[in-house]
């Protein structure tokens, strides 16, 4: 069996940025077993898998798909970077001929545009709620260590919690934090939490005018850090636009290579994610 396989960095419009999906091409399902392998093979955070839901369409003709996506050691519910990704190569590399693509998921509908340089994605909203009682618990402190916290919110759709510094933090505090995987893993065995984000409040006023930064930690998932992550905004994009009082926000998630997107907070519950795309890598999975 062979395999249609690309390489893709998400939400950056430069190579070796952003965050990088493994995406399938499969003319037929295969096994859960058989997919786990192959995305342990891929060892990226994502490996999307798509699949044809009508036998007599093709990845030119197609409007409708099936996507899952794994980490090297899970499957997960929902992955921001690997759709955006899975997209870029239908239209770019399949010249798919439709405005939009639907990819059915255990998310529900996720949709994605073409908008200029870039796509524009549909997403469920997260919101998070409060946690008072989580203030500086152990898992905060294995987290974000002496640094203050304003704000503990948790997601109990998603299991992210939300860990907002207080606003005499800034970027460089964010990204010079050390976390230890396995330090986090300890702390948490409950199953309640299955990721960890890190935010601060950004600067509007100065170019390029970011709203808020952020980092993302899910060594429970397998990834000790995931680059850019679309569905960690899903909650923490719900978070600022209420703290900020913005629907229209551009957010950078400040990990070693560093990624944006633009936020948009929908009245139907919804928001888009934004962002662009860079192909690395294209060829053959030999089965």
């Amino acid at each position: 069996m062979e395999i249609p396989v690309f390489l893709v960095d998400a939400f950056t419009n430069l190579p070796f940025k952003g965050n990088v999906a493994a995406i399938c091409l499969l003319m037929h399902e295969l096994s859960d077993e058989l997919y786990q392998k192959i995305a342990a093979e891929m060892n990226q955070t994502e490996t999307a898998f798509l699949t044809r839901l009508n036998p007599s369409d093709n990845f030119t003709t197609g409007s409708r798909f099936r996507l899952r996506w794994f980490t090297p050691i899970v499957e997960v519910n929902l992955c921001g970077h690997a759709t955006l990704a899975t997209a870029a190569v239908l239209f770019q590399h399949q010249n798919n001929v439709n405005s939009k693509l639907v990819f059915e998921s255990r998310s529900g509908d996720l949709c994605v545009i073409r908008k200029g340089d870039g796509y524009v994605m549909d997403f469920p909203l997260n919101p998070p709620t409060e946690q008072v009682q989580c203030m500086k618990t152990k898992l905060d402190n294995a987290v974000v260590g002496n640094l203050p916290v304003q704000e503990v919110y948790l997601s109990s759709e998603t299991k992210k919690l939300l860990v907002r510094l207080a606003d005499s933090c800034d970027r460089s505090e964010l990204s010079n934090l050390t976390v230890d995987p396995a330090v986090l893993k300890s702390c948490e065995k409950t199953g309640r939490i299955r990721g960890v984000i890190v935010t601060v409040k950004g600067s509007p006023d100065s170019q390029p005018g970011y709203d808020f930064y952020s980092r993302y930690f899910a060594p429970w998932a397998g990834i000790p850090e995931d680059p850019v992550t679309g569905s960690a905004h899903t909650v923490s994009g719900s978070y600022w636009s209420k703290k900020l009082g913005k629907t229209r926000m551009l957010a950078y998630q400040c990990s070693s290579r560093g990624g944006e997107m633009e936020l948009e907070v929908r009245d139907d519950g919804r928001i888009n994610i934004a962002g662009q795309t860079v192909t690395m890598m294209q060829g053959t999975l030999i089965i």
